[in-house]
């Protein structure tokens, strides 16, 4: 069946994770017609963004069992090489695939020597070393300001296809301009969909059983013949491509290459949180933890003005919602969900809690 293929044959196994997966899928294929607005529009280009770095984050944590924090450096490398592409080389659609292949490259080869030279290590040591080259990464770019622009970043052109002066046609189309920011809108949710699924395939070819092999008992899988440390570095290699690819299209879609865009240890912690709040090992996890997480961020502090304007002149309840402390909230949240959710949002529909 083609569906089955084309998901390489990784049902969601719970009714209701499928019918969740289906409305996430179809809400932002039709995102433009069925939320109207720049805001809505961004954060549905940024939960697709969001949900390819946290699958190739899983790659790593959850199929692997390696704990990184450099990724977002990788997402970061990505994010530069496009938009550096599209600053040196011209406004085209050829600069943004030297720009993201040139970060691919570079992400790939800077994970093989990370790699090479830490996964002997216990996962700690790991994880350190990972942080060290992370911080040292950042501050290299801050430093380099000539090239990327420093603390400050640097915005950059996209196609004129992908602007919104670029006319597709005139008029509109369920009340949404046909113009070149839907199609930006399009190139980014492909581009993200096609991550996906690529990634998928990984973690369900044999190479991805070996790598789960790996996570569950690495002494063992040595034992039967698997080069262990060759299939971590493997697998580090893959995840650090698919998550500068990611980089690269977040970078396209915000014009924009900055620091505290893209290489802020905040967006590492983030997309941990998410892998973990769906369910680590499971690509799954990654689109509901995705989605969770940016709606979260991107409408809590609205909610809970709302909330706030509800109970005036109830005692305490209008100070407790006060939208100031929305990211107080967020984390009150985040931490039940993981209390109640041990497995995940996908282990607990899956019935594994």
């Amino acid at each position: 069946m083609f569906f089955g293929r084309l998901i390489s044959g990784d049902r969601p196994g719970s009714p209701i994770l499928a019918i969740v997966l289906i409305a996430i899928l179809l809400g932002l294929a039709f995102a433009p017609f069925l939320f109207p607005g720049t805001r809505s529009l961004d954060t549905a280009a940024r939960i697709c963004i969001f949900i390819a770095l946290a699958a190739s984050y899983d790659l790593l944590l959850g199929y692997t069992g390696i704990v990184s924090f450099a990724h977002v450096m990788f997402f970061g490398i990505g994010a530069y090489g496009a938009a550096l592409g599209l600053d040196g080389l011209g406004r085209g659609f050829g600069s943004i695939a030297i720009g993201a292949a040139g970060g691919a490259v570079a992400a790939a080869a800077l994970a093989f020597v990370i790699g090479l030279f830490s996964l002997r290590v216990r996962a700690i040591f790991f994880a350190m070393i990972t942080l060290a080259v992370a911080s040292a990464f950042a501050v290299m770019v801050s430093q380099f300001s000539d090239i990327t622009g420093g603390e400050d970043g640097f915005s950059f052109k996209v196609p004129r296809e992908l602007t919104p002066a670029f006319k597709i046609a005139d008029g509109k189309l369920f009340g949404v301009s046909l113009n070149g920011k839907l199609l930006l809108y399009y190139f980014v949710f492909t581009g993200c969909l096609v991550l996906f699924l690529a990634l998928l395939r990984v973690v369900n070819s044999p190479f991805g059983r070996v790598l789960q092999a790996i996570r569950e008992n690495d002494f063992r899988a040595e034992a039967i013949g698997f080069r262990v440390v060759r299939y971590r570095i493997a697998a580090t290699c893959l995840s650090a491509v698919a998550a500068a690819l990611a980089g690269s299209l977040f970078a396209v879609w915000l014009r924009y290459a900055g620091p505290d865009a893209v290489l802020s240890f905040e967006i590492m912690v983030d997309v941990l949180l998410m892998v973990v709040i769906g369910g680590m090992g499971t690509m799954w996890g990654a689109v509901i933890g995705a989605t969770l997480f940016v709606i979260a961020q991107s409408y809590l502090r609205e909610v809970m003005g709302a909330l706030s304007d509800a109970t005036e002149g109830a005692p305490l309840l209008p100070d407790l919602f006060n939208p100031d402390r929305w990211l107080l909230w967020l984390g009150v949240i985040f931490v039940l969900s993981v209390y109640f959710f041990p497995t995940g949002v996908v282990g607990r529909l899956r019935g594994k809690d």
